[in-house]
């Protein structure tokens, strides 16, 4: 059986504490389920040139509780933390308290960290997958150990952790989301989340064709295909999660589908149905996300602040179908 329909917005930026709450306040009152961040540190310069990443002018646990604390139903997440640039003990205690003083609206996201420019710009090592993704894997692992009963003893790679319990406990099992769309780490997500949060394969550290190819349709059923190698049995408990980044509701989409098909070296029909974007009327897009849905599983997209309103009819269409 399908799983409902779930809607996110995503934001990087606000000018002013007014801005981001009438943002977080807007996307609730549309219909949208969730509101995210995401976990980036550089402001304009040569490294975010580099990057060809959006700049994010807001760090995102404190936004995350700003966003919490205007807002009555919607969840509070973060898509996903860089588990890289946190002390693990202090990222999870101060998320845990997002989801205590929210009465238990945290959606939690973790990821392994990909922009390389930003590891440069910070002067962080960033080691190769492989040891991001097991550092990753110990991170989860706290997270459990610190929500759990009794004390949070600890001893593994990354965490060395004895004599204390986690506080505050979270007020119902916040929804653990890992993000990637390598096989190592999808297999990962499959095994230890809640949600999935399906990536570019991220390898070459940047944003760009690379990345968007290695996204199409048929390599996104590959990436289903390593979240079930992981997940096993409890695949079909798990919900899976997209950012639909290339955006555009209008009932002729042609000006804009055949540029971003040249920048990505996609053909029109292979980016018209690409699982990162949608292209179409209303009516199309409302089609195309269920047909996804029975294909790939998808059931919960995420979109950008700026498509929030032309995305909301969708929304509306689709909420809890």
């Amino acid at each position: 059986m399908a799983k409902p329909f779930r809607f996110g917005v995503q934001s990087f930026n606000a000018d002013s504490g007014e801005d981001w709450a009438n943002q977080v306040r807007q996307a609730e009152a549309l219909g949208y389920s969730a509101f995210h961040l995401a976990d980036h540190i550089l402001g304009p310069g040569p490294a975010l040139e580099k990057a060809n990443h959006p700049e994010q002018n807001l760090a995102a646990i404190p936004a995350m509780a700003y966003a919490a604390a205007v807002t009555k139903d919607i969840r509070i997440g973060c898509r996903v933390f860089c588990i890289d640039y946190h002390l693990p003990v202090v990222l999870i205690k101060s998320a845990m308290t997002i989801d205590k003083l929210s009465n238990g609206r945290l959606e939690f996201g973790l990821g392994a960290g990909w922009i390389t420019e930003e590891y440069n710009a910070l002067g962080i090592t960033k080691d190769e997958p492989r040891v991001r993704i097991d550092r990753l894997a110990d991170v989860i692992e706290g997270v459990k150990a610190f929500c759990g009963d009794g004390p949070a003893d600890l001893s593994n790679d990354t965490i060395q952790w004895s004599d204390f319990s986690g506080v505050p406990k979270p007020v119902s099992k916040p929804p653990i989301m890992v993000g990637g769309g390598s096989p190592r780490i999808l297999r990962l997500a499959g095994r230890e989340a809640d949600i999935v949060s399906l990536n570019f394969n991220n390898r070459s550290g940047m944003i760009g064709p690379d990345g968007v190819q290695l996204s199409t349709e048929a390599e996104t059923q590959k990436k289903i295909g390593w979240i079930k190698e992981g997940a096993g049995d409890r695949f079909d408990d798990l919900e899976i999660e997209i950012g639909a980044y290339f955006t555009f509701v209008m009932d002729d989409p042609s000006p804009v589908l055949g540029p971003f098909s040249q920048m990505f070296g996609l053909e029109e029909a292979e980016m018209k149905k690409h699982p990162h974007a949608l292209f179409g009327s209303v009516d199309e897009v409302c089609d195309e996300l269920e047909r996804r849905r029975a294909l790939h599983g998808i059931s919960y997209i995420t979109v950008g602040r700026d498509n929030m309103e032309s995305f909301a009819p969708v929304v509306a269409r689709l909420n809890g179908k």
